[in-house]
């Protein structure tokens, strides 16, 4: 087995300790939880063993306080993270970054918001035509209008192209900014 692979389970295992940390938005500036350093430091052992090399720089010593002992949330969540990243330039560099934070994963997670909340733009649009629609004559700017945006919703891919189109067509029609104002809003 090559080291790599006998590397990974301790890699895995320091991913879902990190995982499990209060985040630093929760203002948790202690951990007093014995077992979650001893955790950490029994993986550092495990590592140095597997691997001949020394990882003690990762190690966690607690401090002394009144309530017992305890350590500095930073300083756990620094040493974890550096250790897993560590661990991730060594190893299993030719493999997807192990943190969220990633540039690829921001990506991919603006890329999900902008689209959700496209599809909400359209959903809302979509109910106020289909509600506006009966409101007018047949045949009248208005309504024809609305069953022209209406129409081509299906095929609208970004915020920007609902607006042009909403714009365009209302253009087409003679519409006012205020009149469009009215019929969507």
């Amino acid at each position: 087995m090559s080291t790599k692979d006998e590397v990974r389970p301790i890699y895995s295992e320091l991913q879902g300790y990190l995982s499990q940390t209060p985040p630093d938005s929760k203002n948790i500036l202690t951990l007093n939880e014995k077992s979650a350093w001893g955790l950490l430091n029994s993986a550092i052992d495990e590592l140095d063993q597997i691997t001949s090399k020394d990882y003690g720089r990762f190690r966690i010593a607690p401090m002394a306080g009144q309530f017992g002992s305890f350590v500095r949330m930073f300083e756990y969540r620094a040493r974890l993270g550096g250790l897993i990243s560590r661990l991730h330039g060594e190893y299993f560099s030719d493999e997807q970054p192990p943190f969220s934070g990633m540039p690829s994963t921001v990506i991919q997670q603006t890329q999900n918001q902008n689209q959700t909340q496209s599809i909400s733009i359209l959903l809302e649009i979509q109910e106020k035509i289909i509600s506006e629609i009966p409101k007018h004559e047949e045949g009248s700017k208005e309504r024809t209008f609305l069953e022209k945006v209406k129409s081509i919703l299906p095929s609208i891919k970004t915020v920007t192209d609902i607006i042009s189109s909403i714009l365009k067509i209302g253009s087409e029609l003679g519409l006012s900014a205020s009149d469009m104002h009215k019929l969507l809003y």
